[in-house]
């Protein structure tokens, strides 16, 4: 068993230290929760919905902890932090108004169709949003009656453990939700589980591929892959450069550009119009405030996850300025030994070979176009299809935007990072494969069961040809 420790990436502090589960323990905690499904598969709908609410309730209470956790392990401000929680207590009351809307029985004649639950499912939770985001996984599958082993991102352990004492508190029986902690070698146990009945992901497309590849001969199991994307975000002609400017920045560079939704690459149209709304943008990038949660007033932008990630990014900036790209405003590391990075804005449109990669950090690159088909032929340049965004005045500009870009999300005049909890989430291309979360992911929760069912057993009016019963 091997020690880790998670690390406050503004000030490079240890938050949490504890032990990594082994293949053994990662064992030990699916069997327990195959022991514990055959009773929780068997609750009520009314009791699992009893045990969602008590669990709002319990992080209700602990809101501002969990909000403190959020920001020593993974660098949100305060804001952001309290945010993600708040969405966490909302996704109970959607999962239940999503799970009696699409996995409501139904009848038709004698045919019924009801839903039933995989089994046990794990759950890989993200550093980015450590609470929001496995829980999006966590609690549709417990509403639906799986037993769940979660492994959470090994930067933000300590969030999993609040919340899991979280749920522990709400009264769910033992076995019910395990938490396995670790890093790589942890996870590959639990994916290399026989006895686990899916696999709920979200992460990086490197990792979702090779998840992808190693499932393709189990397609008894089911895989929900919730992956990234190289998004694109339009800015047309709008006529207040100062909110295009804000949604940019938004979308840019919200929790430090490590959202999956970001916007990575920012097209704008050449000419007096685009440099207009490029200065407006300059501008505002230089009053954006980095630092630690803690900083008053508080910061906008935290530090990426680590002093590596932060590493990651600034080669990825050299790499652009070496080959071609214009600096309209460089990102900086802030503080050695930190994640603190100041936003970085490159122009691109020189770099002829660049790649189709997700820079998860904040550094947004520019291209500048001739025509708005050019702008969607550039917005579509990508194998990603997470979100798309167009800031423009022209209904009739967003009409055609909407029709031909290929992107599970896409926002008009609205930053790219927002989504709604009611609304499906999921990208297409190699952002996912088509198991949209969100409002939906009670869908990839269950399986549905046809049956045609009379009550007594009669000879039929009619018999087929060639049959003499009698």
């Amino acid at each position: 068993m091997s020690s880790f420790s998670s690390i406050n990436p503004a000030t490079g502090e240890p938050v949490w230290s504890g032990s990594a589960a082994t293949p053994a323990d990662v064992t030990a905690a699916v069997h327990r929760a195959r022991a514990a499904f055959r009773i929780w598969a068997r609750t009520t709908l009314p009791q699992r919905e009893a045990r969602l609410r008590c669990f709002a309730n319990m992080l209700e209470s602990r809101r501002a902890v969990l909000a403190e956790a959020i920001s020593r392990e993974v660098g949100k401000p305060s804001w952001e932090a309290l945010t993600e929680v708040t969405t966490m207590i909302g996704k109970i009351e959607l999962s239940i108004s999503a799970h009696a809307r699409r996995c409501a029985d139904f009848t038709g004649g004698p045919a019924i169709t009801r839903f039933r639950p995989h089994g046990v499912v794990a759950v890989f939770g993200p550093f980015n949003f450590p609470g929001h985001l496995p829980n999006g996984h966590i609690v549709p599958a417990l509403l639906a009656g799986n037993t769940v082993v979660f492994k959470p991102s090994e930067h933000a352990p300590l969030v999993a453990e609040l919340t899991a004492a979280a749920w522990r508190d709400s009264g769910l029986p033992m076995g019910v939700l395990a938490v396995v902690q670790g890093g790589r070698d942890t996870g590959a146990a639990l994916v290399d589980s026989p006895d686990v009945d899916g696999l709920l992901f979200t992460g990086s497309a490197r990792t979702g591929l090779w998840l992808a590849e190693k499932f393709a001969r189990t397609p008894e199991k089911i895989l929900a892959l919730e992956l990234g994307g190289n998004n694109p975000l339009v800015v047309w002609h709008p006529s207040d450069h100062r909110a295009a400017a804000l949604l940019t920045v938004q979308s840019a560079f919200l929790s430090a550009g490590q959202r999956c939704t970001c916007a990575r690459r920012l097209i704008v149209p050449s000419g007096p119009a685009g440099d207009a709304f490029l200065a407006e943008l300059v501008r505002l990038i230089a009053t954006i405030r980095v630092g630690p949660f803690t900083d008053r007033p508080e910061p906008f932008m935290g530090p990426v996850i680590s002093a590596a990630a932060a590493t990651q990014v600034l080669a990825a900036q050299a790499s652009l300025l070496a080959r071609g790209g214009i600096p309209l405003v460089r990102s900086r590391l802030l503080q050695p030994g930190t994640g603190l990075l100041t936003p970085g804005l490159i122009d691109v449109t020189s770099v002829g070979d660049r790649t189709d990669e997700e820079i998860f950090g904040p550094l947004l690159q520019l291209l500048r176009v001739s025509d708005f088909d050019a702008a969607l032929s550039e917005a579509n340049a990508t194998r990603y299809g997470l979100a798309a965004g167009l800031s423009a005045d022209d209904p009739a500009l967003y009409a055609r935007f909407r029709d031909e870009v290929r992107a599970g999300l896409i926002n008009w005049n609205q930053p790219l990072t927002g989504a709604s909890g009611a609304a499906p989430f999921g990208g297409v291309g190699q952002s996912g494969n088509h198991r949209p979360a969100g409002f939906f992911a009670t869908d990839y929760c269950s399986y549905p069961v046809a049956s045609i069912e009379v009550p007594e057993l009669k000879m039929p009016a009619t018999i087929p040809p060639g049959l003499n019963p009698f």
